[in-house]
């Protein structure tokens, strides 16, 4: 925090892998490291992705409610952005699972399953940004990014979806997103 202040920067982060058999030292790290930048006046971000042996498998790490819980954990944890994958449609919590806690709730649409991750984040109240994932044609890159503008995500991080392509073409993306975020 101190050296980012000196740079004159506004913001720090870090990343947490809930599920890790580190989870309970990152989040003792993220404390500190949050309690630091806010008496020096700065942002936190915090890339939260749920990840280990104790999240149940590679289909658990997007699953809704796990992507739910890891952002809620992040926002509690004084996160005022948070960066999340954007969740699947599954539901991976044994006990919801086992007591059908998702059976009325809409998640068939990924619009429908950010809404519930923005929802996690206070209620909309911590800004919300998507990972852009795998590299993937434009009409589905932009197709995600419809559903995550109408769920209230405040952006996606393009990555390799962008810089992966020629440069015209990549800033032509670029410019057709934004046009999205932006209506």
């Amino acid at each position: 925090v101190e050296d980012a202040v000196r740079m004159g920067c506004v913001a720090v982060g870090m990343t947490i892998y809930h599920g890790s058999t580190h989870m309970r030292d990152m989040y003792e790290t993220a404390r500190a490291l949050i309690a630091d930048a806010r008496r020096a006046g700065l942002l936190v971000v915090v890339w939260s992705y749920p990840r280990g042996s104790g999240i149940g498998g590679k289909e658990a790490d997007t699953a809704v409610d796990i992507v739910s819980y890891a952002v809620h954990v992040a926002a509690q944890l004084g996160a005022h952005i948070i960066k999340c994958k954007p969740p699947t449609a599954v539901v991976a919590l044994p006990d919801y699972v086992k007591r059908d806690l998702y059976k009325n709730v809409p998640i068939a649409t990924l619009a429908d399953r950010i809404q519930l991750v923005v929802q996690a984040a206070f209620s909309g109240h911590r800004l919300v940004i998507n990972s852009g994932g795998e590299n993937r044609n434009i009409p589905a890159v932009l197709e995600e990014i419809r559903q995550l503008k109408l769920g209230g995500s405040h952006g996606s991080i393009m990555g390799r979806n962008s810089f992966q392509r020629p440069h015209d073409e990549a800033v032509n993306l670029l410019h057709q997103v934004q046009d999205i975020f932006l209506q």
